[in-house]
């Protein structure tokens, strides 16, 4: 594999938080640059850990895993999905107002936590590709991490950018295009 390739490979990893960060920066009112980086953070180390953690694994736990990280994945883009559409159903025009103690604007860490897993997994068997392949993972999982964290920031400002529209709609859309990830992660 030669640098280009690593870059690409890095960025197809990042899209899943981009999308994901993307969501989060529609329905995000304060804490706005926290939020933005603990996203892109969380999602950029586990993107970093994940191949490296899939290199040391990729004899042992490979077949235990592989048969099972889309069911994983899908199952948690689904559950992130349904909540964002829920809340945005369950949404009152009172809630367009926002204050600083709204808990829809805190991202929680074991929220953090999920989203920085399902966006990861496919990162894991990348990981087995990479030492297959590759004398040294170090930088290939350097940049994966940095380049989703980029990634991340990008899909939650322009999120952001976004969420001047209807909050309702915003949240549903938002909700549709986890579940879409999550589909798209069986097919």
């Amino acid at each position: 594999m030669n640098l280009v390739d690593i870059f690409l490979l890095a960025f197809a990893l990042s899209i899943d938080a981009c999308v994901v960060s993307f969501s989060y920066g529609t329905k995000i009112k304060n804490s706005v640059v926290k939020s933005s980086l603990l996203l892109a953070l969380f999602t950029g180390v586990f993107q970093s850990l994940m191949p490296y953690l899939g290199g040391i694994c990729t004899n042992c736990v490979r077949c235990y895993i592989e048969p099972f990280s889309k069911w994983i994945v899908f199952a948690i883009f689904l559950y992130l999905g349904f909540n964002f559409i829920k809340e945005g159903i369950n949404k009152s025009d009172n809630d367009t107002v926002i204050t600083e103690k709204n808990t829809n604007d805190v991202i929680t860490y074991p929220t953090l936590f999920m989203v920085a897993v399902a966006t990861s997994i496919d990162a894991f068997s990348a990981g087995i590709t990479l030492c297959l392949n590759l004398d040294c993972i170090i930088f290939p999982i350097i940049l994966i991490g940095l380049v989703t964290f980029v990634n991340s920031i990008i899909g939650f400002f322009t999120g952001k950018f976004f969420s001047r529209l209807n909050p309702k709609i915003l949240e549903i859309i938002g909700g549709l295009i986890l579940i879409t990830l999550a589909i798209k992660v069986i097919i």
